[in-house]
């Protein structure tokens, strides 16, 4: 079965390898990013109080044109105006979702409370000999598996942003890719999540197990150098309760926290996608997963800190987008489907099933299967009404 072709957009992450010279530069574009926003912000609040109307993302970049004119602000002339006409678009799209109740009213943005990022001129961005081409910054060398084009005007680009993340400079873009078409077999692939193993995958004859990588002894020694970490932040805390100004000791004991954090997240992402990656290459016709109560999960204390761990909707997310890219149909099974409590042999449904009960027994047939094999069965299985 032939799936795909045509043109897609990815995702891309490159980390930025800047020089001392380079690296004022991108602090003073995110500087800048965060003045647009919080003075925008201001603007139109102004504008609110004295019943005025409110000004649009194109609008209010004219602000700053004129902005720029007056005395004391010549300093926004020297980073790109790219960047501050796009916060702009960027302010007004949070206020079009707050006027829609998507999201929340737009706050303003404090420094080292915020995240550092400011967009890219895409038109002028591109790749060459190994460096990132970025108006007002230069050439910066960069570091990467991927394998991108060089040369300007070779591909498009979509929404080039750089953020600054645990001491590390980020370029995010999107780029326009072929969608390589894809054969796909006849197959049906059951996906069960659980706590004590990521995932339990049926497909026909073949069970895989994935390991929860939170049970390994690298993420185990990283977490207890994390719980060491912040035993020393808290103690320093205790004993500078009446100083409300955090020492330099304080903010290096927090950004070591920070750093562990980081470290961890960013084991459980890697995993995440080697994971999915694996199921998707695969290559079935479809996809069958339960629509997991995620946020009702999280309630029960015993189990929430391993459910966090697990990284379930971020799973979920990541299974969507690629069986997307790779025409794979994806079906999410009703939360109160029994695929645990029902017979994969002989369709009987067991009511009296716990949690606790990790082997599954049939009362009608006998058969005794691991629970979690069971429910990927079935949901392999599944049968659209």
């Amino acid at each position: 079965m032939q799936k795909g072709g045509g043109c897609m957009i990815r995702s891309y992450q490159v980390r930025l390898l800047p020089d001392q010279i380079q690296e004022q530069l991108l602090w003073k574009h995110v500087n800048t990013a965060r003045f647009v926003w919080n003075y925008g912000l201001s603007y139109q609040r102004k504008r609110y109080k004295n019943k005025e109307k409110h000004l649009s993302g194109y609008d209010l970049r004219k602000v700053f044109i004129n902005l720029k004119q007056q005395d004391g602000y010549a300093w926004l002339k020297e980073v790109s105006a790219h960047t501050i006409s796009n916060v702009c678009l960027d302010l007004d799209d949070a206020y079009k979702r707050y006027f829609k109740k998507q999201n929340g009213k737009p706050k303003f943005k404090k420094k080292n409370k915020c995240k550092n990022s400011f967009p890219v001129r895409k038109d002028t961005f591109y790749f060459n000999n190994n460096c990132a081409v970025i108006e007002k910054i230069g050439k910066v060398k960069y570091q990467t598996n991927y394998k991108l084009q060089q040369g300007r005007q070779i591909c498009k680009f979509t929404n080039p942003r750089i953020k600054y993340d645990n001491n590390k400079w980020i370029l995010i873009f999107g780029m326009e890719c072929d969608n390589q078409t894809q054969t796909l077999t006849d197959n049906s692939i059951g996906i069960d999540l659980g706590i004590k193993d990521l995932a339990f995958v049926s497909c026909r004859n073949e069970f895989r197990v994935f390991k929860n990588i939170n049970k390994t002894k690298e993420v185990k020694k990283i977490e207890k150098r994390l719980k060491h970490a912040q035993r020393k932040v808290s103690k320093k805390y205790h004993v500078n309760d009446n100083n409300y100004k955090k020492s330099k000791n304080i903010l290096k004991a927090e950004k070591r926290v920070k750093q562990l954090y980081n470290k961890l997240s960013n084991i459980r992402k890697n995993y995440i996608h080697q994971t999915t990656r694996t199921i998707v290459n695969m290559l079935p016709k479809r996809i069958v997963m339960e629509d997991l109560n995620i946020s009702g999960m999280m309630k029960n204390r015993h189990l929430s800190k391993a459910i966090q761990e697990q990284c379930f909707y971020e799973f979920t997310k990541q299974i969507k987008y690629k069986c997307e890219n790779f025409g794979i149909e994806f079906i999410q099974v009703d939360r109160f489907y029994p695929s645990s409590k029902t017979c994969s042999k002989c369709g009987h449904i067991k009511k009296e099933l716990k949690l606790s009960d990790r082997i599954y027994k049939c009362d009608n047939c006998g058969l005794v299967i691991d629970r979690d094999e069971n429910a990927s069965i079935n949901l392999m299985n599944y049968k659209v009404n």
